[in-house]
């Protein structure tokens, strides 16, 4: 089970250097969907005996972070008409080298500490490090406001698995909760960016941030 386990945690990390190095916003909205897709099978596999809860909570997990909020930050994309991340505040070269070193400080730091016998040989502590640094390089490096909504999500991901190490503790209800929340603000923020667009027929955030009125 544990292997199953570390190739979907895995391909998530690797998701997440794919997405620091592409420059194409449909490529890293594809990135974090196909992740959030992995991410939410991932209590099938965590729960020892499964009830209708937790194949429930999976199932609008990748029901949700796969099909839904993907396709609520397409439509936000054709609504700007923008297509590519051209000027960066930090390149993509960079972007992915420090996503690199913070993956391997991740899996580095995680043998350090002191974990439960069950999650020892597990990648959940190392891909929810890799996830939230990797969320926070692509909130601070990239000036276009939908990389950086994936930037948070990808973190929001990095948060679900630490929530995972608490999944025989933590009612399945609160996550439940977290994720309609998650939802509910990218719904909201795709009328925010729809509105920007509209208003100053651009969605870089430099250019936000020098507003005066």
């Amino acid at each position: 089970m544990n292997t199953t386990v570390n190739l979907l945690i895995g391909l998530a990390m690797g998701l997440n250097l794919l997405a620091l190095g592409s420059s194409r916003l449909p490529s890293i909205i594809r990135a974090m969907s196909v992740q959030g897709m992995a991410l939410g099978l991932l209590p099938l596999l965590l729960e020892h005996e499964l009830d209708w809860r937790v194949v429930a909570v999976a199932l609008v997990t990748v029901a949700v972070k796969g099909f839904v909020i993907p396709q609520l930050l397409r439509r936000a994309m054709r609504a700007a008409n923008i297509e590519r991340e051209v000027e960066p505040f930090i390149g993509f070269v960079p972007s992915l080298l420090l996503g690199a070193a913070g993956t391997v400080a991740a899996v580095a730091g995680a043998r350090a500490l002191l974990l439960l016998p069950e999650h020892a040989g597990t990648l959940l502590v190392p891909g929810a490090l890799a996830s939230i640094f990797t969320g926070l390089i692509l909130l601070v490096a990239r000036a276009k406001a939908i990389s950086q909504v994936c930037g948070y999500l990808i973190m929001e991901n990095g948060i679900y698995l630490f929530g995972l190490l608490l999944i025989h503790s933590t009612p399945l209800l609160v996550e439940s909760g977290i994720l309609l929340d998650v939802t509910v603000g990218i719904f909201v923020t795709g009328i925010i960016v729809d509105r920007i667009q509209r208003a100053f027929d651009s969605l870089d955030t430099r250019k936000l941030t020098v507003l005066r009125e």
